[in-house]
């Protein structure tokens, strides 16, 4: 096996591992908080909300920086960064005595724990040029079984030893991670960044900073990034509310209640399969281009699912928002690699994840209230409708972008 196929199968194992023991706690914090003394429904939402998204906020500002750090001190050694904090943050977690400690650790969690645009950046920078849109995709894939597997791994211990285990058991989990990586991952430390100038510190902030600024110039990694920050918040703002709109429907199939679960199932089973899909795809077309299209039928989805009449229609709308997702992460990461030299991909990479997050932390902050005026529905168009007016000017602007 050569080095490269050898690293994604270390690093895909360690994100499996490490994405189905984070999915494992994070649906559970309301009953963290009633465990720590809280009762009223409001304020246990309230900090539910505040815990679930502080977490991505922080390190949408911490991402870039550490990518930029990698490209100067080592890839691998920023993914056994982010694994061993996730092992002491997430299982220092289960000693919280009160929701503001818990709280500062998922602060804590989120600027130093993020373990996939380094594991992006390290088997990228081995695979071959041919098949970087592919080997994204392919490593989003642990994300996907994680989610899928995680809240039921979480639910079945908290059911057998309590939800203050699950948290030590996570620990466990990503740092086994971290050992896999350290034994089984390789780098190539050619393509590592120096300093340009005499005296230069390798991994001071200036020059962190000054290492990102330069990627401002790459036009469609700007784009790219624009792109998927929409293209996650129309996820993210929706899926909270998804329950309300399936009530809303008031419909059933063959008698059957609809189910919301069913619902989050099947978006994620389509979004496994057409994953590796997606990754041929861009590699074939180009990245940049393939997200357009991407985003194009996720604009479409959320229409659909907008616009759905019956369950049924809400059903086939999430099945094609699952399929169109699939692609959004692993192209945008394939223009970070193409747009960017080996000794950039960290930094490159890391801004694309941190606008990811960005998204994640906004939308989950925002949806809510926004459904307040426009209602579920709204929202479900209104995201459709910013894609396509992104995606318009995008069109407008062709001739200068790939």
């Amino acid at each position: 096996m050569s080095r490269w196929k050898q690293t994604f199968a270390a690093v895909w194992f360690a994100n499996t591992v490490t994405a189905i023991g984070m999915m494992a706690f994070l649906p559970f914090f309301p009953s963290q908080l009633e465990s720590l003394g809280l009762t009223d429904r409001g304020e246990i939402a309230t900090w539910s909300g505040v815990l679930y998204g502080a977490a991505p906020l922080f390190a949408a500002l911490a991402s870039p920086l550490w990518g930029a750090l990698g490209d100067r001190v080592g890839r691998r050694l920023m993914v056994l960064r982010s694994m061993l904090a996730i092992t002491v943050f997430v299982g220092a977690m289960s000693f919280a005595r009160n929701p503001w400690e818990l709280l500062a650790l998922r602060i804590a969690q989120g600027m130093f724990s993020g373990f996939v645009a380094p594991s992006v950046t390290l088997v990228s920078v081995l695979a071959p040029a041919s098949e970087q849109s592919r080997v994204s995709s392919r490593l989003s894939t642990s994300m996907v079984v994680g989610a899928i597997l995680g809240p039921l791994v979480g639910e079945l211990l908290r059911a057998e030893f309590g939800i203050r285990e699950v948290y030590l058991a996570v620990a466990a989990m990503s740092a086994v991670s971290a050992v896999v990586i350290l034994a089984f991952a390789h780098e190539d430390e050619s393509h590592r960044r120096a300093g340009r100038e005499a005296g230069e510190p390798r991994s001071g902030l200036g020059s962190l900073l000054r290492d990102i600024g330069e990627l401002r110039g790459q036009e469609a990694l700007r784009a790219s990034v624009g792109l998927l920050f929409w293209l996650q918040y129309g996820m993210g703002a929706t899926n909270p509310l998804l329950e309300l709109h399936v009530r809303d429907l008031g419909t059933s199939i063959d008698g059957l209640k609809p189910s919301t679960g069913a619902l989050f199932f099947s978006m994620s089973a389509a979004n496994l399969i057409a994953m590796p899909l997606w990754g041929r795809y861009g590699d074939r077309l180009g990245a940049f281009r393939a997200l357009k299209r991407c985003a194009a039928l996720c604009a479409l989805a959320l229409v659909v699912q907008a616009l759905a009449p019956t369950y049924e229609w809400l059903l086939a709308g999430r099945v094609l928002f699952g399929a169109a997702m699939a692609g959004s992460a692993p192209l945008a990461f394939g223009v970070a690699a193409a747009e960017s030299s080996a000794e950039q991909r960290g930094g490159a990479v890391g801004v694309v994840f941190g606008a990811r997050a960005l998204a994640i932390a906004v939308a989950s902050m925002t949806g809510g209230a926004l459904s307040n005026w426009i209602g579920v529905r709204g929202l479900f168009f209104g995201s459709g409708l910013v894609l396509v007016a992104y995606l318009t000017l995008l069109v407008r602007r062709g001739r200068r972008l790939p």
